[in-house]
């Protein structure tokens, strides 16, 4: 019964976003002290935060996920877990969490992480997946919400770094994304999810896979140029996309787009992933 309410909180899109909340707090503490209870409480608050918009997002999604493969097994499609006990999981995961961040971290955090709650469970969840092609950029904000949680945690405070944070890891988000929606196209199909690979066509989608991967190195540049972060962030960085861009392009000549896509899905985790890291480890 356990491993069925951790796969409803989806563990790994946990992980990955508690990494960016990581790079943030790094990126703002440069030469402090670290205390590390705060660092427990702040990234425990976001888990419980993002766990509960998970299992929202289940509970959305339940219609959808029956009719996809990839999806058709989830707890909630399969009624392993009723929805009214769901929605009490979720619930209290919320409650918990946005008192943590009230109590232990700061106001201003709390409210960057309701502001993401919203965005992912409400308006992009509940309305924008199944309406608009352009789901996949307000999806985006929500996603990028943790780093400027782990940042303000820190400076308690909106500054230059908070807004190059959030377009560049909104960016990021989006070819990220559009890789998945191709991998899966079919799927996307059969639940008619009007994505911008399924509507525009998949040659469009990879102009836009390249347009927001240049669009994503000169926001990483913008990190370094401003004083946040030193020259190494700046070289790694720029190598990492790089990469990734090198994959990216190659789609215009692959014969397999779900192979290719598979590549970008996963450069781009390593991407985003190292960023992280490097913004801890050398930032000004």
């Amino acid at each position: 019964m356990f491993k069925k309410y951790l796969e409803l909180i989806k563990l790994r899109i946990i992980l990955g976003n508690l990494i960016s909340v990581i790079g943030g707090y790094f990126l703002a503490s440069k030469d402090k002290i670290i205390n590390y209870m705060f660092v427990i409480n702040l990234l425990l608050s976001v888990a419980l935060v993002i766990a509960s918009s998970c299992i929202l997002n289940n509970i959305i999604d339940r219609d959808i996920d029956r009719k996809m493969e990839r999806t058709k097994n989830r707890v909630l499609v399969k009624g392993l877990i009723s929805i009214k006990l769901s929605i009490m999981y979720a619930s209290i995961l919320a409650i918990l969490g946005f008192y943590i961040l009230l109590t232990k971290i700061n106001f201003l955090s709390a409210c960057l992480a309701f502001l993401g709650f919203i965005i992912y469970v409400f308006i992009y969840s509940a309305y924008m997946k199944r309406y608009s092609i352009y789901s996949t950029i307000v999806g985006s904000f929500s996603g990028a919400v943790p780093p400027i949680i782990g940042y303000c945690a820190v400076t308690n405070k909106i500054d230059i770094c908070v807004f190059i944070l959030f377009i560049m890891f909104s960016i990021w988000q989006i070819p990220h994304s559009y890789a998945i929606a191709i991998l899966f196209v079919k799927d996307y199909q059969t639940a008619n999810i009007p994505l911008l690979p399924l509507v525009k066509g998949i040659h469009v989608a990879k102009n836009h896979i390249i347009f927001y991967i240049l669009a994503f190195i000169v926001m990483t540049f913008m990190l370094t140029l401003t004083g946040y972060t030193g020259y190494i962030f700046l070289i790694v960085s720029l190598l990492i996309n790089l990469f990734w861009l090198s994959i990216s392009l190659l789609g215009y000549k692959t014969s397999n787009n779900q192979v290719w896509a598979k590549k970008v899905f996963i450069v781009s985790i390593l991407v985003i992933t190292t960023l992280s890291l490097m913004m801890s480890l050398d930032s000004n």
